[in-house]
């Protein structure tokens, strides 16, 4: 948890850029980023002079070389490349330092193989004047960086920051519904984690919490430390997809502020290219992928349009969780509504799939403002395994009304911080698990979906539908298709009963606008 003061820090940082004359969001993250990999750089280098000094031997691995970086009187020695060297010099020259000489030398680093060097070869450094990077310098050398946890609060929270200063917002989940997808999904630590449209690895950078916090002893056996910081037989267990760059940096960053050293990160138009290298490799697949409409024919990989023929870009990238997952592997993923009951070919033959061929375990419906300010389109989360033979007696089906958070452009937090999420700190009364944070009451029942959830009514707002109910509606997936509404009298309903049935209006208009638009396209 991040206390005020170190809120008031970020935020302060943030406000230099501003000021300084750098306003794109997303740019203020990506020089942040530069800056703390230099740091976390002098860091690593700090601990192999003092392994070296301790053992009385060469270092074994120097990152800052020997020698002179550059050529003539602009010569300097790499030393002086060092965080911890050049943050005590004038600002003037600090920044002919960091420009003329540890920019260049970052772009240089890719050959000891890691990912974070991989996406650092064309850093590019952007702070315009020495006084906003000698402030900015001196303000992240006040930032305590030593505890791992408060390392990727601190980078959380800025990333946060990019989600609520405009149309960036869109390459990031909300923090609460990732995390419930990563409890319900459960990684284990014999998982191989994908997400193919990874932006700032939020998912992957939940499920790492989750592995530290529910199986402690990942990091104590070798094999299995290993495996988490990517150094494994199997290529490790975090791996990331995405076609822009500053997303893969930003990305690279988190995970490793977050713990693990080396995941596999890299560029991939993952509905473009070929997916042999990587088809049946994973076991657990957790996203919520873009969805742009349409791509050319021409434009998608063949082997995903051999699972499905279609260019909806939302049918796209569930063939294309299907074809990177091990049979026996499961997904948790978010989706438009319209997969849920389009009436398309496409459509009916993707969900025929899921239930027929693989096992659909249950689906989410979420409330259409959770996306908001950035989209309001209405989704749900699709939770899935891998078969190829079947396996689906029944779907459970949850009805989603409060996240915890207002469903207007604003998304202002309903309870206390302590109260918010899946796993809240204190205990919630019942009214406010009813309507304000469903969270916690989502994650208890489908731990149950195999027990007493079976014999829920309809009315609930949670319940199973049997396989042969949803195949004689031909494969509808969409919840109002079997949940029964008692309707009261209005005089006796409170308002809270009104508003959420408003709510409920307001989805069932939103799933006929989305079903007329699938009938005319």
């Amino acid at each position: 948890m991040l206390t005020g003061e170190l809120r008031s820090q970020i935020d302060r940082i943030w406000d230099s850029f501003w000021t300084g004359g750098i306003s794109n969001p997303l740019e203020v993250m990506e020089q942040i980023t530069y800056l703390l990999f230099i740091r976390r750089l002098d860091e690593l280098h700090t601990l192999e002079e003092r392994k070296a000094a301790r053992l009385r031997r060469p270092m074994d691995r120097r990152i800052f070389p020997e020698g002179l970086s550059g050529e003539g009187r602009k010569a300097r020695p790499f030393d002086d490349l060092r965080w911890s060297r050049f943050r005590n010099l004038a600002p003037a020259e600090m920044f002919a330092v960091v420009g003329e000489h540890v920019f260049p030398f970052l772009r240089t680093l890719g050959g000891d193989g890691s990912t974070y060097s991989h996406h650092m070869r064309d850093a590019r450094f952007t702070i315009p004047t020495p006084a906003l990077l000698s402030r900015v310098v001196d303000m992240l050398e006040a930032v305590p960086m030593e505890d791992a946890d408060t390392k990727g609060d601190i980078y959380e929270y800025m990333l946060g920051k990019i989600a609520t200063a405009g149309q960036n917002g869109q390459f990031r989940t909300p923090r609460h519904l990732i995390q419930l997808m990563v409890e319900m999904a459960a990684p284990t630590p014999r998982d191989i984690i994908v997400d193919p449209a990874s932006g700032t690895c939020g998912f992957l950078v939940a499920a790492a919490e989750y592995l530290r916090q529910h199986h402690p002893a990942v990091l104590h056996d070798d094999a299995a430390r290993a495996h988490f910081h990517g150094q494994g037989r199997l290529g490790g267990a975090f791996h990331a997809f995405d076609f822009d760059s500053t997303m893969l940096r930003i990305g690279s960053m988190n995970m490793l502020l977050h713990g693990v050293e080396n995941p596999d990160v890299r560029y991939r138009d993952s509905l473009a290219q070929d997916h042999a290298e990587d088809a049946d490799r994973y076991t657990l697949v957790l996203a919520n992928p873009p969805f742009a409409g349409s791509l050319d024919t021409e434009t998608v990989a063949k082997d995903l349009t051999a699972i499905v023929k279609t260019r909806k870009t939302e049918l796209l990238f569930l063939a294309l969780f299907l074809r990177l997952l091990k049979p026996g592997g499961r997904a948790a993923v978010v989706v438009p509504d319209g997969v849920l009951f389009g009436s398309s070919k496409a459509h009916k033959e993707l969900r025929r799939m899921l239930v027929e061929d693989h096992k659909l375990d249950g689906i989410v419906s979420l409330p259409s403002g959770v996306f908001r300010p950035y989209a309001g389109v209405s989704c749900a989360i699709l939770f899935f395994t891998r078969t190829d033979s079947g396996g689906t007696d029944g779907v459970w089906f949850y009805d989603m009304l409060a996240d915890g958070f207002s469903l207007d452009d604003k998304r202002t937090p309903l309870l206390p911080e302590g109260r918010l999420g899946p796993v809240p700190r204190e205990a919630l009364a019942e009214a406010e698990l009813a309507t304000r944070n469903n969270l916690p009451d989502v994650l208890a029942r489908w731990r149950r979906r195999d027990g007493e959830e079976r014999d829920r009514p309809r009315t609930a707002r949670s319940f199973v539908v049997p396989k042969a109910e949803i195949v004689a509606a031909g494969w509808d997936l969409s919840i109002n298709r079997y949940k029964e509404v008692v309707r009261e009298e209005t005089s006796h309903r409170s308002p809270r009963e009104i508003l959420a049935e408003l709510r409920k209006l307001e989805a069932e208009i939103s799933e006929g606008m989305t079903r007329l638009e699938g009938m005319l396209s």
